[in-house]
């Protein structure tokens, strides 16, 4: 079989033009495959990991986006001495947009030795103790500092707030990748804000036998006489109601990575259909010369898989580069899902486009390789 892939190869680049349109039409349609699946993912690690289940966000009740969300900070002592409460971090959220936006900018105020034990922050760049020490000091994630392009030392702006970058950290958490940390204080005090002794949430941390709901229920039914009612909910839970809107769109954008598919089918289909109906006589006298029927539609199969897997690379490596550099990410209310390429993603496309390009070969092979001679020599 080996021998004849330099007359498979030669017989697309004679038809090149058609090839070339084959395969570009291929790239694209796996290149959004691809970038909508980076955002399904991305929704999935968000919601779904062990510290969205294992940790409460207690939020003011009928409030949604975080300028609306007024507690007070004193909630956290009342808070702390709940059973199964292992800890609780105060934090006032700060946000360019509360409406869906790709470029999003949210500010997360917190206790910088609370922040540094409760998240898994890795510095790439920068000094924590400047972060600590200094209250204007900002410590950006790594997707964030990539599209303002920002490094350490650098002053950002944004609206009424001004901080120097400190540093710049990475997360195993890519959401986090794109928040920008600073002090409580910082948040709480700076001019326009209005936000001395209040917070937008407290992010609840527990202990390993305590029982979310339960918890949940309790802090609530403690809070209840204070002079803000809340609502607590798991922080998966509370990310995916707030995500409420994008994930009804994301949902919907799964089914135009199925779309995609099935473009590609269509297309590599139709091209092997028409290759096959111009070679008529070729294909009769390959067959002249003593090449089987079986290794007539081993030709035609391998046509079909070179050009729907040379596609799917093309748009698969794209997609995968740009989601790489460019640090996209979508958010609501102050929730982010980040676009993030992964292992996992790259194999699915590999083998979705093998996969599509045997399903767009086998019946135009099949008919290739059971035309009969003569009738091929007519038809020619």
């Amino acid at each position: 079989m080996f021998r004849f892939v330099p007359y498979v190869f030669k017989s697309l680049w004679g038809h090149r033009a058609r090839t070339l349109l084959t395969v570009s039409g291929a790239a694209v349609a796996m290149f959004v495959f691809c970038f909508v699946g980076s955002v399904q993912e991305g929704l999935d690690r968000l919601t779904s990991d062990e510290d969205a289940q294992r940790t409460l966000i207690v939020f003011q009740e009928n409030r949604f986006c975080p300028t609306s969300s007024r507690l007070p900070e004193d909630y956290a002592r009342r808070i702390a001495v709940i059973p199964g409460v292992k800890n609780v971090m105060p934090i006032q959220v700060w946000t360019n947009n509360c409406r869906a936006s790709l470029d999003v900018v949210v500010f997360n105020g917190a206790n910088p030795k609370q922040l540094r034990e409760s998240r898994k922050l890795t510095l790439v760049s920068g000094n924590w103790n400047q972060f600590e020490s200094q209250r204007d000091a900002a410590i950006l994630g790594r997707n964030v500092a990539q599209r303002r392009r920002l490094a350490v030392g650098d002053q950002f702006s944004i609206g009424d707030l001004n901080v120097q970058v400190a540093g710049i950290f990475s997360s195993p958490v890519p959401a986090e990748e794109n928040l920008i940390y600073t002090s409580l204080a910082f948040l709480q005090y700076t001019r326009g804000l209005d936000a001395a002794g209040l917070v937008t949430q407290h992010e609840v941390h527990l202990t390993e036998n305590a029982d979310p709901e339960d918890v949940a229920s309790t802090i609530d039914e403690a809070l209840k006489a204070g002079p803000v009612a809340t609502t607590t909910r798991r922080k998966g839970a509370f990310q995916t109601s707030t995500l409420s809107d994008l994930v009804d769109l994301i949902g919907f954008a799964h089914w135009l990575g199925y779309a995609s598919v099935g473009l590609v089918l269509a297309l590599v289909g139709t091209t092997t259909v028409m290759s096959v109906q111009d070679r008529v006589k070729e294909h009769a006298v390959l067959q002249t010369l003593g090449v089987r029927p079986g290794r007539v539609f081993r030709i035609v199969m391998t046509e079909s898989l070179v050009q729907c897997t040379l596609g799917g690379l093309l748009g698969m490596v794209t997609a995968m580069g740009l989601l790489a550099w460019s640090g996209l990410a979508v958010g609501a209310e102050g929730v982010t899902i980040a676009f993030r390429p992964s292992w996992v993603l790259a194999v699915s496309a590999v083998w979705i486009s093998l996969l599509v390009g045997v399903l767009a070969g086998v019946f135009p092979a099949m008919h290739a390789s059971r035309i009969r001679i003569v009738e091929a020599m007519r038809q020619a």
